[in-house]
């Protein structure tokens, strides 16, 4: 289980981060008329939300989660900074079920 939290902790950064960026962009094209941000960051920001799913998957397959739990945490990145706080709520879950 300790190799998959890696993996979903870095990815839960990332995506929250650049979904933060996107926000700035979406802002950008339509607030201000200049697209060429979201142009760069949505699909960078997708790829890198489909990575952040099948991280999800892999620890919710090993931590034996429910698909509901799983679901969840999937739509944690959808949210700006709920991917930080889920991520955390997470982690310390799995430390404390290893530890036990």
């Amino acid at each position: 289980m300790e190799s998959a939290l890696k993996p979903f902790r870095v990815l839960a950064y990332i995506v929250g981060t650049m979904l933060l960026v996107l926000c700035v962009a979406i802002v950008l094209r339509y607030g201000f008329d200049i697209p060429e941000p979201s142009k760069i960051v949505s699909p960078i920001h997708g790829f890198l939300y489909m990575l952040y799913l099948i991280a999800v998957m892999n620890l919710g397959m090993k931590a034996r989660w429910s698909w509901g739990r799983m679901l969840g945490i999937m739509l944690a990145g959808t949210v700006p900074l709920l991917s930080f706080y889920v991520e955390r709520r997470v982690t310390a879950g799995v430390r404390e079920t290893i530890a036990a």
